[in-house]
This record gives structure tokens, sequence and C-alpha cells, in this order.
């Protein structure tokens, strides 16, 4: 018999402090959805293989369905939400749009948010690297070609 174990985690999300009671089983997408109401970020294939739910976490693009919540102690976690604004759409938003680099959307989330975290790192990356960067991650729809120009397009 399994028994649960509530712990408190603090962590920043989208640039604010949070401190929360949760219970040791809980993911980070768990945490995200439920208990914080940030639900751009989506449960795809809940095994970390889909890329669906991708969140930044300290600079590094993450599978958040696969990251403990004691993973994110400490750290800073950013979210789709927390990228950019309706009035001020972060840079990729607005290429992800205008290259009409979704048709589902179901995916486009963990797109932006690994992209997102390769640009952190690398403002200037070549379509090799932006290939590798988002390698792992799963569209139905086949819109990885407008999202790898929406990356280039980003970074001009």
């Amino acid at each position: 018999m399994s028994t649960t174990q509530i712990e408190t985690v603090a962590f920043t999300v989208n640039g604010e402090s949070k401190s929360l009671n949760v219970d040791s089983k809980q993911t980070l997408l768990d945490v995200l959805r439920n208990s914080l109401g940030l639900k751009a970020t989506r449960m795809g294939c809940a095994a970390g293989q889909c890329g669906a739910c991708k969140v930044i976490v300290d600079g590094y693009a993450v599978n958040a369905c696969q990251t403990p919540m004691w993973a994110v102690q400490g750290k800073v976690v950013k979210t789709l939400e927390g990228l950019g604004t309706v009035e001020r759409p972060h840079p990729l938003q607005t290429a992800f749009i205008q290259q009409q680099a979704a048709q589902c959307g179901f995916c486009t989330s963990g797109l932006i948010m690994a992209a997102a975290a390769l640009l952190e790192r690398n403002p200037s990356p070549d379509e090799t690297t932006i290939k590798q960067a988002l390698d792992d991650q799963l569209c139905r729809c086949g819109i990885q070609q407008r999202a790898i120009r929406a990356v280039l397009q980003a970074c001009k």
C-alpha cells in the first residue's frame, strides 16, 4: 500500500513566487494545470515523448509530465502564459502566427517553449540547431517546417 506524502515546494512560475503543498507523486504538469490554472501546457503522452508539455526550467526546456515537483524546488519555471502577453507577444508567438505554424494547436505550446529555451541560450541559431532543438516535438499535423521558419523569423 502506497502512502501519500505532502511536501512544500517553493519555486517561481512566470515571475511569481509560489509555495505550494503538493503530493510527492505530483508532476509539474499536474500542478501547473490543476493547482495554478495554467492550461497552455498540455498533457500529450504522459511519457515524455511528445513534447506537448514542454516548459522552461532554469533556462532549459523540460517535459513537465516527467518532472517531479521536488525537482523545481527553488527554480524558475516559465510557461507559455509567461512568455508574452496579448498586448506584447513574444517574437516567437508573433512568428508562429505569421508563419501559420499551428493547425490543431495541441503541440504549439511545447514547440514555442522548446524554441524559447533555445533562443535564451542561442539568440541566432542556424536551421540545423533549430531542427535539433525541436527534434523531439511530436506534431501530427505536420507543421514542423513552418515551426522552423517561425523560429528563424523570430531570430531576426
